[in-house]
């Protein structure tokens, strides 16, 4: 895989792209482009929600407590 540049994250240049496309008339009419720009989106915070659960988990209770 190619490295990613150290600049911003996958899920910040989504969002600005999501922003800058998505229009009232753009939901309105279903634009296909903006619709899986917005599922990627969606999906690269599912993963990065499911990643701090998998690794808060994986933590145990001592992690917690210490807390």
């Amino acid at each position: 895989m190619a490295k990613k540049p150290a600049g911003e994250s996958d899920e910040v240049r989504l969002k600005k792209k999501v922003a800058a496309r998505v229009t009232k008339e753009a939901k309105l009419s279903g634009d296909p482009a903006a619709r899986s720009l917005r599922k990627r989106l969606k999906r690269v915070q599912r993963k990065r929600r499911a990643l701090v659960s998998r690794k808060k988990h994986a933590a145990g209770k001592q992690v917690e407590a210490k807390s």
